[in-house]
């Protein structure tokens, strides 16, 4: 009895706390998009569970990955290094950002392009050198580049996930559901960036579409994918390439020919149930981030999608051997994939 009334005065107190503490953000309700659940083109199924992993216990959190020249691979880790990988597990120091490598791709020169969360949109030559492309827009710093994709003219498409706030509080973001992620370009001839996209949920994957004829970006917060269009008719008009996702999107990325590429690190559900709960969130908001961060449930998702929108590929792991996916680039046959939290990178061979 003396044990149940302890616990019952100290959940009082912990409660009484979270009311008097000011919260750091503002709550507001929104309404999600629908969320198929895990059925129909995305019936649960365990074919990730064949992915080998790469790169064990070199790093924490290998976001993105790109494709190099030869087999050669980039990933970035949350200590800011970057290494340079292959498929045999050898490995090199790349460069050290110093920031929050995400979102990354090799130019038409050579050059490793990096969107990184704390020092804007970098590049990163042969020998490691870095140099910062942009990391402000319209007088403002930016505070969450996140990823990106290259035109064949050279033109650089990447998100900014929030204009509110920065990486380390991504959590109170969503619990404020407030958008204001946004789409920019970066012109790397005269070196302007512009805004083309503004007030995403979570503005997050960029990928270009056939021949640059439109770029799209993922709204993690809702579940879906927009598109611009950047070619023909339809020039400078903005829709939906999809719309109800069952899970959050994250880094999106194009194969050249006919699938687009959306990891899911997370299902929605936990989201959207608090979609129309601010106090809920307000509450929640008070809470340190390891907390809230440690409440997300780990699932494994990779969705491909056709240039028409349609379903191609669902590969999931119900096992949850390899969770957290925030990315899957395909490389010479294969699938890389990253983790927001897993020490390693894992390798999905595609028949």
């Amino acid at each position: 009895m003396r044990l149940l009334l302890a616990l019952l005065v100290s959940l009082i107190v912990l409660v009484a706390t979270l009311l008097l503490l000011p919260a750091p953000i503002d709550p507001v309700v929104w309404t999600p998009d629908p969320d198929p659940g895990l059925a129909g083109d995305f019936a649960a199924n365990d074919k990730l569970a064949a992915a080998e992993r790469l790169l064990v216990g070199v790093g924490a959190g290998p976001e993105d990955v790109a494709c190099g020249t030869g087999g050669a691979r980039y990933t970035g880790f949350q200590d800011g290094r970057i290494v340079r990988f292959d498929d045999k597990g050898n490995h090199q120091e790349f460069a050290d950002t110093r920031g929050r490598p995400l979102g990354m791709q090799l130019d038409g020169n050579g050059r490793l392009i990096v969107a990184d969360a704390v020092r804007g949109l970098l590049a990163v030559s042969a020998d490691g050198a870095i140099e910062v492309l942009t990391d402000s827009v319209d007088g403002s710093k930016m505070l969450f580049v996140n990823d990106l994709d290259i035109a064949a003219d050279g033109t650089i498409w990447f998100s900014d996930s929030s204009a509110h706030r920065d990486y380390h509080h991504t959590f109170h973001d969503f619990l404020e559901g407030r958008p204001s992620g946004r789409l920019l370009s970066y012109d790397p001839a005269s070196g302007d960036t512009a805004v083309h996209m503004e007030g995403l949920f979570f503005a997050n994957g960029v990928a270009l579409g056939p021949e640059d004829g439109y770029v799209l970006v993922n709204e993690t917060g809702l579940g879906r994918i927009n598109r611009l269009w950047l070619k023909g008719e339809k020039a400078g008009q903005r829709d939906l390439f999809f719309s109800g996702l069952p899970g959050t999107p994250d880094n999106l990325s194009f194969n050249g020919r006919e699938t687009f590429w959306v990891a899911m690190p997370a299902l929605r559900a936990g989201i959207d149930g608090l979609a129309g709960r601010p106090l809920v969130r307000k509450l929640l908001s008070r809470l340190p981030q390891g907390i809230l961060a440690s409440s997300q449930e780990r699932y494994s998702f990779v969705v491909g999608l056709g240039p028409d929108g349609r379903v191609k590929h669902n590969l999931q792991d119900t096992g949850r051997g390899f969770t957290d996916i925030t990315s899957a680039n395909e490389c010479d046959g294969s699938l890389y994939l990253g983790s927001l939290s897993i020490p390693a990178v894992a390798r999905y061979p595609l028949r």
